[in-house]
């Protein structure tokens, strides 16, 4: 039953507080920037309120607070989470208020994040198993000293794949809320409450996020939004010692990262370019798809990377 009301908090929350914050936003002139070479569907998408990423992580921190207080593992996710949303925030900050379009600077993006992450990890130690499940039944792997580095990479490549997923209305939202469904089942299964608590919160969240977030979006989450569920779901999965599933739950977040990877890496190579444009879902878009029909086909990709790695 506890179980439950973290996810009602969650959406409750996110319900109140979609309605406050976007005419907030809209009067403070916190409008994206649309990029001219996209697809030109989404110019019309200029001046659409970003940082809407606080709408859904605000019932982060109460449900933690009203329902496990005295849980280190919970609180850890919850200003891991935070933590990481803060930095999305300044970035935020920094391209819509100030203007400037490249947001924080790449090396101090990492630097923050590395920090928290590794801050993180520090932690937990004492929490967490050592030893990190293998998908499809193969076993786990004992870390020893590998266990910090694992760890912060995880954090730090779950927090960025997810962010680079964020680009059309609705889907890095309803992707990372199939992800974190799963880890509340994960949880329920190795009866780890503080994992169900933060995983159904967030689920909560992100449904009362999507009902401003769906085609047409009166909000984007923003850096703000898609650093944090990355390093949200990262910190599940380390409190679980399941970070090695983040791949096969996550597999769009993994699809759209290596999308632009493949990108880079040919254009400087050869001169050639191997999508229409990256990430991923742009490719398609500029192939043709609507916007609805590119979320829905990733939103079904999500749920089948949860059931994979479920099973």
């Amino acid at each position: 039953m506890r179980e439950a009301w973290a996810g009602i908090i969650g959406l409750v929350a996110a319900l109140i507080l979609g309605p406050v914050m976007i005419p907030i936003l809209h009067r403070l002139k916190f409008g994206q920037q649309v990029r001219e070479v996209g697809p030109q569907s989404h110019l019309k998408k200029q001046g659409t309120p970003t940082m809407g990423g606080m709408i859904f992580l605000a019932g982060l921190p109460i449900t933690v607070a009203v329902l496990d207080p005295q849980s280190s593992g919970a609180w850890a996710m919850a200003l891991l989470t935070l933590g990481y949303g803060l930095i999305g925030f300044g970035d935020d900050y920094i391209k819509v208020a100030l203007k400037r379009p490249l947001g924080l600077k790449a090396r101090e993006k990492l630097l923050l994040q590395v920090v928290l992450a590794a801050a993180f990890a520090w932690y937990v130690y004492r929490l967490v198993p050592k030893t990190y499940v293998l998908p499809f039944h193969l076993g786990a792997v004992p870390l020893g000293w590998w266990y910090g580095p694992v760890t912060v990479l995880a954090i730090l490549a779950t927090a960025n794949a997810v962010n680079e997923t964020d680009g059309l209305d609705g889907l890095a939202a309803g992707a990372a809320a199939l992800s974190f469904a799963f880890f509340a089942l994960w949880g329920l299964r190795h009866r780890e409450q503080s994992v169900v608590m933060g995983a159904m919160a967030m689920v909560g969240g992100l449904v009362g996020f999507l009902r401003v977030n769906l085609h047409p979006a009166k909000v984007f989450m923003g850096d703000t939004g898609s650093l944090a569920l990355g390093a949200g779901l990262a910190a599940l999965a380390v409190l679980t010692g399941a970070p090695l599933l983040l791949p096969v739950v996550g597999i769009l977040f993994v699809l759209e990262t290596l999308s632009v990877i493949i990108q880079v890496v040919s254009f400087r190579l050869t001169g050639r370019r191997v999508f229409r444009m990256s990430p991923l879902h742009h490719h398609f878009e500029l192939g043709g798809w609507s916007e609805e029909r590119v979320v829905t086909v990733f939103w079904l990709l999500s749920a089948l990377g949860a059931a994979l790695a479920w099973w």
